[in-house]
């Protein structure tokens, strides 16, 4: 473990004289204000001006990833991240923490299908669908090139360098290597249910030079699918290709039941694995995460379909049930699913009424947390009150963890 930094490395030379904890050495106060959960930083910062320059360094991301056991926050993509704030949320202390919205294109709107992906104490927002003033017919959405990283320590974002093809609806997954790799996608917009582009491209970005590299493409095109690593193999699971109408006029989906897989030591070429369930089995994947810290068999994979969590058994290629949701949601694509901790969380937005007089009921927004402890395989629920001032649709609502 490496040793804390020193004064000079923590602060500079300018806030020598300034005191974190009065009695203390400012590097046992700088370890003992390390261990606060991060979503209360922002409100501690105007305590003093220590404190400030404190929450506000590069060391205290450092300090905490030496020294502090940190639980995962998870954080929601509401909308369009250049319009509606993202926030941080603490499931351990059921707390929030605003983030600042991302650079704002005059002649973009709507941005929605892109990726969050968390690689060690930064946040990256890629790609996605939105609609362009310069582009014609204006109701016609385009897929976006466009790349973001968020540093927690400065708490701004930088632009990165755009995607080789531009496109939204993608498998998405950051390499132990710090680099993340992208396949698949098109250009549907959340506010169609149908139609749009879809392509087979995959691509690889290096963080440390800021450039995208491209790779074999996948086996046939494929949007609206998801991407995990597994050791040093890049999966690709369900998702959708072609699209077939009814009675001659409206388009559906052909949902994929297979999966792909790269393996990037051995050339990086793509390997089928064939149908993961029998025909009138199920429509299509369910929501899929993966959880890396559950024992010996980690990382494991697991879907939500309707009220039912599965496992996948990678020997047989099959999906097998795991556990039963003790509250199921009347809308299933309402609910969101996370990993965080070795334990999976859902996610359910209740109503309720506030009491008042019948004309001035109005609705409240109430968040369930549904946590399934892996290990015990027992549940237990958590309510907590969301800060967004718009109904929050997980539906649409990007969502990713991340450790700080």
């Amino acid at each position: 473990m490496a040793p804390p930094p020193s004064e000079e490395e923590e602060f500079g030379i300018q806030t020598l004289t300034l005191t974190l904890i009065p009695g203390l050495p400012n590097d046992l106060g700088a370890l003992i204000l390390a261990f606060v959960p991060y979503s209360h930083h922002s409100r501690l910062k105007s305590t003093c001006k220590s404190w400030k320059r404190f929450f506000s360094s590069k060391a205290l991301i450092s300090l905490r990833q030496n020294y502090v056991i940190a639980p995962k926050l998870l954080c929601i993509f509401p909308q369009d991240p250049s319009v509606f704030t993202p926030y941080l949320f603490d499931p351990k202390n059921l707390s929030w923490c605003p983030l600042p919205p991302m650079p704002c294109n005059p002649h973009a709107y709507g941005l929605s299908n892109f990726i969050s992906v968390s690689v060690g104490p930064h946040l990256y927002v890629i790609g996605g669908s939105l609609f362009d003033t310069r582009s014609f017919p204006l109701d016609r959405p385009t897929p976006s090139p466009s790349a973001y990283r968020f540093d927690f320590a400065t708490s701004s974002w930088d632009s990165l360098s755009p995607m080789i093809t531009p496109r939204g609806s993608f498998a998405c997954a950051a390499t132990p290597g710090n680099k993340i790799v992208v396949a698949g996608g098109g250009s549907r917009h959340t506010m169609f249910g149908a139609a749009g582009s879809r392509m087979s491209s995959a691509e690889m970005y290096d963080i440390g030079r800021d450039e995208w590299l491209p790779l074999d493409g996948l086996p046939r095109f494929r949007a609206g699918c998801v991407g995990f690593f597994l050791g040093s193999e890049f999966w690709v699971m369900g998702g959708y290709g072609e699209s077939r109408t009814v009675s001659g006029v409206f388009p559906v989906d052909e949902y994929y039941k297979d999966a792909v897989a790269m393996e990037f030591k051995n050339g990086a070429k793509w390997r089928e694995l064939g149908d993961m369930w029998e025909e009138g089995e199920r429509r299509r994947l369910g929501k899929i995460v993966v959880v890396e810290d559950v024992g010996p068999d980690s990382p494991r994979i697991f879907m939500l379909d309707g009220g039912e969590i599965f496992w996948y058994d990678m020997s047989s290629n099959r999906w097998a049930k795991e556990t039963c949701v003790p509250r199921k949601a009347s809308d299933d694509a309402s609910v969101g699913f996370v990993a965080s901790d070795g334990e999976l969380h859902l996610l359910t937005l209740l109503s309720e009424t506030d009491g008042r007089g019948w004309r001035q009921r109005k609705r409240l927004s109430t968040l369930l947390i549904q946590i399934y402890d892996l290990r015990k395989r027992v549940w237990r629920s958590v309510i907590a009150k969301p800060p967004f001032h718009q109904p929050l649709d997980f539906k649409t609502a990007v969502m990713c963890t991340i450790r700080l």
